[in-house]
């Protein structure tokens, strides 16, 4: 595949991801980060190895705080490539993630526990593209004794009594489940220029589509059946992320976007940032470490707007992100959504002064 070619691809391909951004409506859905992007193996398992040779994140979000009990969620990834140097055309990569979430006075939990498998083949000195399989288990508990009952209402006095009534948790046989999940995805890449500050004519592209619980497990706290299931949908994830430098200048714009479609419910987040480049890696002795600083703003769509911050130096970077509610329930949320916190390490460093074309 020639140079225009792939270049005329790649916009192809930018044009169709923001098409389907703008073409859908979506509904609520309650487990997300609003930094999608500083945990790529959370949405697709062929982002294993993709980016970096070694790369590990961690992030915090809690939301709702206003309204009920917080909502928890917890994340910690790491990969890293394999094989490199003995493949020509391509390389392996493989990789862990833990994601643990918190929800509501009855303490509804879900963990899930993954690892990532993929593989990564040169189409050219510009593109790569990625599959990637991802298996492991994920456990979904209740503590039904936190749970208020339409029972627990006692109509001689109007008010709510916790202890009465409390043998309606015999409808639930199970407070704990633990199921298998098993996932896919594609990814591709497409990186061509120079980052380093005099240059800054860098174009990085990726683009993803990811399928988790294709296996559908069941999650049901009631006794199973033929005619009593409750199967987890799967989940379909396509998501964007892209870095246009500025030439001749330390500034570079980087917009991003995901789609979610699980059952019924969708969401649609999209934005970007600004990035401003402080300073980079020095080329020979490495004291002298690159930085920057980016800040920006997501939509998700009838949701919230997400005002985000992002400091990187050198090898690491760490995030913040802030959801200010802005749909039907901004009433009793009082527009405050949840925060979110990111920390990420990479190696090689974002700064070292590259050709971004070689991977």
């Amino acid at each position: 595949m020639n140079t225009k070619t792939a270049g005329f691809f790649n916009y192809c391909l930018l044009a169709i991801g923001f098409g389907l951004l703008f073409s859908c409506t979506t509904s609520a859905q309650d487990i997300h980060f609003s930094q999608f992007y500083m945990s790529p193996l959370t949405l697709d398992p062929a982002t294993a190895g993709a980016f970096k040779d070694i790369s590990a994140s961690t992030l915090y979000r809690e939301q709702w705080q206003a309204v009920s009990a917080a909502f928890q969620t917890f994340a910690i990834a790491g990969d890293m490539r394999l094989m490199k140097a003995k493949w020509k055309n391509g390389y392996l990569g493989v990789g862990l993630n833990v994601f643990s979430d918190k929800a509501g006075d009855g303490s509804l939990s879900t963990t899930q526990v993954n690892l990532n498998f993929a593989a990564h083949v040169k189409l050219d000195a510009n593109q790569i593209l990625s599959g990637g399989i991802q298996a492991g288990f994920g456990q979904y508990s209740i503590n039904a004794g936190a749970l208020t009952w339409d029972n627990n209402y006692d109509q001689a006095t109007g008010t709510v009594t916790p202890g009465l009534g409390t043998a309606r948790e015999g409808y639930l046989t199970n407070t704990s489940i633990l199921y298998p999940d098993i996932g896919a995805g594609i990814l591709y890449q497409y990186n061509k220029g120079e980052m380093y500050v005099s240059g800054n004519d860098v174009i990085q592209t990726s683009l993803g589509f990811a399928v988790a619980h294709i296996n559908q497990p069941d999650q049901s706290f009631y006794s199973i059946n033929e005619t009593n299931r409750d199967m987890l949908f799967m989940k379909y994830v396509a998501h964007g992320n892209f870095l246009f430098g500025i030439k001749n200048t330390p500034v570079s714009i980087v917009p991003g976007f995901i789609y979610y479609r699980q059952g019924p419910a969708q969401e649609i987040t999209a934005g970007g940032l600004l990035k401003y480049t402080l300073k980079e890696d020095s080329k020979y002795t490495g004291y002298v470490k690159g930085a920057a600083v980016s800040a920006g703003a997501y939509y998700r769509w009838n949701d919230a707007v997400i005002i985000s911050t992002l400091l990187e130096i050198s090898n690491y970077a760490i995030g913040f992100s802030y959801d200010v509610n802005v749909s039907q329930l901004r009433t009793a949320s009082i527009g405050r959504g949840g925060f979110e916190l990111a920390l990420r390490y990479v190696n090689p460093s974002n700064f070292l002064y590259q050709n971004k074309a070689r991977f």
